[in-house]
């Protein structure tokens, strides 16, 4: 199917991520997946890329040569050797500054806030943030942060050598602007860490926004090719939609958590999709339509699901509402003539296969028929001969009382 590309929504644009940057990009799904695309405006809940497809913030030669003294190779101040923290030698941390001890280290589920300088393997600086929030263990950062992180102190300042593996992977990053395949040391200070919000005193607003923020992470994810993390990301995002509520909201708000959601349950069963999980795929997809009976995201996935499942029958009438609703969309329209044609040669193949268990049906009916004809013949006959037998044997007795009469 052919790839093409779609104009992303940026209703809740002001909520995403720093990754989720706008400004002329590319769709997520130019992964050739042609389930993913779709030829229509309102529908939005594709995820958006990772980067600003111009490239991103351009890098003065000044500032792209600079380097950190704090990444020598054995800093003043160092408090113990390196810390191999996967056994695999491809993520490690070393201490600079000893934090208050092992009783403040923060938990999973917590609120943290670090100082980041981000350096390749050749010391080059990318970039510096004085304050990175996110929720320690959510999969909202890299990988190498969500493992090393919990491992601080409060106040310790380290160093984390990572593998591409643990950091952005294969496709790298445009901001920051991290090559393909790049190793990356990382210098962090943990400055905060707080326990998360409680969600039924959460104000609708803020709810809203988190929900999409983890959605918006999720669609990172999903555009790196890490689906399982995808699925994370959306789960947690699901899980502050369907959070009761002890604040009052608006039916504007409720409608608008009702729509992250849907969009969650789609995103999600597209990364199901890419790990094979077809019964939770149909099953996101059985959850969007419960909300929303005419998202044509869903019936989609429905319709692709059930066919991947073997029930074409079902597909095909799923993908004909889809259609019947979008008439003019090429994509459902390729994909259900695809799938017609498909269920058609099917059945034909199966058709041959039962004549040929069952043997030859018209060879069979002529026998018969034959049999029937010769037994007909045979009554026939025996019927003419009983008959021309009494005809015989009344005349001779017919005869024989003429005579007697005489």
């Amino acid at each position: 199917m052919t790839e093409k590309e779609e104009t992303m929504d940026t209703s809740d644009s002001q909520d995403s991520a720093p990754s989720a940057k706008k400004n002329g990009r590319t769709s997520l799904l130019d992964s050739g997946e042609d389930f993913e695309v779709l030829d229509e405006e309102d529908i939005d809940d594709d995820p958006p890329p990772l980067e600003d497809a111009g490239g991103g913030k351009g890098k003065s030669a000044e500032e792209s040569g600079k380097t950190n003294a704090d990444t020598d190779a054995d800093p003043p101040g160092q408090v113990e050797e390196w810390l191999d923290v996967l056994g695999n030698d491809q993520l490690k941390k070393k201490v600079l500054e000893a934090g208050q001890g092992r009783d403040s280290r923060p938990q999973k589920g917590q609120n943290v806030k670090i100082h980041l300088k981000t350096y390749l393997k050749d010391l080059t600086l990318v970039e510096e943030q004085p304050e990175v929030s996110f929720t320690l263990g959510d999969g909202d950062v890299i990988q190498a942060l969500d493992l090393t992180v919990q491992l601080m102190e409060m106040g310790e300042k380290a160093l984390i050598q990572t593998d591409a593996k643990y950091a952005y992977g294969t496709r790298g990053s445009l901001e920051p602007e991290v090559p393909p395949d790049a190793e990356l040391s990382l210098e962090v200070q943990l400055l905060e860490a707080t326990d998360a919000a409680d969600l039924e005193l959460l104000p609708p607003v803020e709810k809203i926004a988190l929900a999409i923020l983890k959605r918006e992470r999720g669609n990172v994810h999903y555009q790196r090719g890490d689906y399982a993390f995808a699925v994370n990301s959306y789960s947690i995002a699901l899980q502050i939609t369907e959070s009761s509520s002890k604040v009052d909201i608006s039916p504007e708000e409720e409608n608008e958590l009702m729509d992250v959601k849907v969009k969650c349950l789609n995103n999600m069963a597209a990364s199901q999709l890419k790990l094979d999980h077809y019964d939770a795929a149909l099953k996101s997809c059985v959850s969007a339509l419960a909300h929303q009976p005419e998202n044509i995201k869903a019936l989609f996935r429905m319709g692709k699901v059930l066919a991947l499942q073997g029930e074409y029958t079902e597909a095909i009438q799923t993908l004909r509402k889809a259609l019947k609703l979008e008439p003019s969309n090429k994509t459902i329209h390729a994909e259900l003539s695809k799938l017609v044609k498909k269920h058609s040669e099917q059945r034909g193949v199966e058709q041959a296969m039962y004549k040929k268990m069952l043997g030859n049906p018209t060879s069979s009916s002529s026998s018969s028929s034959q049999k029937h004809r010769a037994k007909s013949s045979w009554g026939l006959s025996w019927k003419w001969l009983f008959g021309a037998t009494a005809v015989a044997i009344g005349g001779v007795a017919l005869s024989v009382v003429i005579a007697a009469r005489n």
